[in-house]
């Protein structure tokens, strides 16, 4: 069954020049996206091979000329092969689907509207943590028992800045709804198109009357939320405080974007990448974005790449389903572009929430997501649980910096937030920064201590280099053992791995054989998990269907 899939993978598409394939993942049934290159024209259309497809949607983004194909699905993988060979187009991938990032058993339980200054602030324990504030889901899961300071640190934060209307959020989601009571003070507002004619384009900008955003699944300027999912991740970030109503967001003051591109079955590539260009020719400071799925697309990392030329930081949920993302990456959060931040979800015991993804090299940091209170449709409040809920915390956390200091280097404050964290024993091996997130310390740059320290790590180059093969063969096998005398960590620096990501993989040992981490997939210069003590080995195993180039490790880093 291996070797059948290996086939297929091998005719799925290419989504660069060097031909980098990807596993099928869901997909809107018979459509492909093409990236044009430079100054060329659909004339190839016209070709036999490509005589069963049509032109759906034609897209002109600030990265570049897009097309959306309708092909006949059972000859997609063909027409992908087909599309990969000629010259007039950089890359086609299939329309994947994303999805909302949710803990499904939440989806629907409500509370109800409050009536008096934030009443339930004493609920909201990712904000304010005293070990006994979880609300109960009523009927869902019920709390458990916390650990009082287990937070983001708000309050202390909140003594420095409560944020400001200048910073600007994007939302990337289901939604807003526009009349919340508890956010519409932090809407955006397109002054040119509130004041315009209405179905003109008043500001030029090429959509109309986007008042308060725009609705790309639909195709127009109501972003108006009918699921509920982004109204509840925007009130995290940014509920009015004390206004009579139920809660109070990381910030007192933002100005919210609402971009709307799932609907009621989802999103696709074509939308996601719409709504982050958008997003980026407003200049919006941040984007929070709690959904995934798909495979890997190489338009939508370009389409992040341009925000981040632009300094704009994208928080991405790191997803739900308690796997690894160093093993099985999940997207968009798993992009290797220097403003994507992706966020696991704790709870308030300080723990991995038990449906979080993690992983040592591909989640950045931890924060509440478990049992969050938050708005929803109707002025009403709910309870979800997910990474989605831990995404808008850090994208809240973050606009209190741009608040306080304002715009900065992405890749600067991306390792500003990592070390800033509150380091916990039970996040060290699950998430790159080893913590939860802090506001207090982000604000202040306080950076604590870290077991073990990043500091301490010495190189140690390896007198001989452990590699595989290049390519390795079917069912290669390869371990080694280092041992450096008088360690406290070890871990391995690996130079490059190209491997079948989720089957061949570098397993990552201590002295007892105890697995301590994995790493496969394709990565350039990377350290390994570490492990305790002077020992440490690895084991490499490969299966019997894709080869790729292998991997190479010439030294490791030791902390005495």
């Amino acid at each position: 069954m291996q070797k059948i899939l290996g086939i297929m993978v091998s005719l799925l598409f290419v989504v660069s020049a060097q031909a980098k394939f990807s596993k099928l993942a869901a997909h809107k049934e018979g459509e492909v996206l093409v990236k044009l290159k430079p100054q060329h024209t659909l004339s190839w259309m016209s070709q036999k091979q490509f005589s069963h497809m049509s032109v759906k949607q034609k897209l002109k983004l600030g990265f570049g000329d897009f097309v959306l194909l309708k092909v006949d699905e059972k000859n997609l993988l063909t027409t992908l092969q087909d599309l990969s060979q000629l010259g007039e187009i950089e890359y086609a991938e299939p329309n994947y689907i994303y999805q909302p990032i949710m803990e499904s058993e939440s989806l629907l339980q409500k509370i109800s509207r409050l009536t008096t200054d934030d009443p339930s602030f004493d609920k909201l324990w990712g904000l304010h943590n005293t070990g006994t504030n979880e609300p109960d889901r009523n009927g869902g899961y019920t709390p458990i028992v916390g650990v009082a300071g287990a937070d983001i640190n708000a309050l202390k934060a909140w003594e420095i800045t409560r944020g400001s209307r200048k910073v600007k959020i994007a939302v990337i989601d289901t939604g807003v709804d526009l009349k919340h009571p508890d956010l519409i003070q932090n809407l955006w507002l397109n002054q040119a198109e509130a004041e315009g004619e209405a179905g003109v384009d008043d500001d030029g900008n090429g959509f109309i009357d986007d008042i308060h955003g725009y609705d790309f699944a639909n195709k127009d300027g109501d972003p108006q939320d009918d699921h509920g999912h982004g109204t509840h991740c925007s009130g995290t970030i940014a509920a009015t405080h004390n206004n009579n109503e139920g809660v109070a967001g990381v910030m007192a003051e933002a100005t919210i974007v609402a971009v709307k591109f799932l609907g009621t079955q989802g999103g696709t590539t074509v939308d996601a990448i719409s709504s982050v260009d958008y997003a980026t020719s407003l200049d919006v400071d941040i984007m929070s974005n709690s959904w995934g799925g798909g495979g890997e697309s190489q338009a939508l990392k370009e389409a992040i790449q341009k925000a981040a030329e632009k300094n704009i930081l994208f928080v991405a949920a790191a997803g739900n389903s308690s796997s690894n993302n160093d093993v099985t990456p999940h997207y968009p959060s798993n992009y290797e572009v220097n403003n994507v931040i992706s966020v696991a979800a704790m709870n308030s015991a300080e723990e991995l929430a038990y449906f979080s993804c993690y992983g040592r090299n591909t989640v950045h940091v931890a924060a509440p997501g478990h049992n969050i209170l938050s708005t929803v449709l109707d002025a009403n409040y709910a309870i979800y649980s997910g990474t989605s809920m831990a995404t808008p915390h850090v994208s809240g956390v973050l606009g209190l910096l741009v608040a306080n200091e304002g715009r900065s280097d992405v890749t600067a404050v991306r390792e500003r937030l990592m070390a800033t964290t509150n380091e916990a024993s039970l996040f060290r091996r699950k998430v790159a920064s080893g913590g939860r997130v802090d506001a207090y310390n982000l604000l202040t740059n306080t950076r604590p201590p870290r077991t073990p320290e990043p500091t301490h790590w010495q190189r140690i180059d390896l007198d001989e280099v452990i590699e595989s093969d290049h390519p390795y063969l079917d069912n290669s096998t390869l371990e080694r053992t280092i041992h450096i005398p008088d360690a406290k960590h070890i871990r391995f620096v690996i130079n490059k791995i190209d491997t079948e990501s989720g089957y061949d993989k570098i397993s990552v040992k201590n002295a007892k054989g105890v697995e301590m981490g994995s790493v496969t997939g394709l990565h350039e210069n990377i350290r390994s998990e570490y492990v305790d003590g002077d020992t440490i080995s690895l084991s490499f195993k490969a299966d019997h269907s894709i080869n790729g180039w292998g991997f190479l490790i010439d030294a490791v880093e030791v902390s005495y």
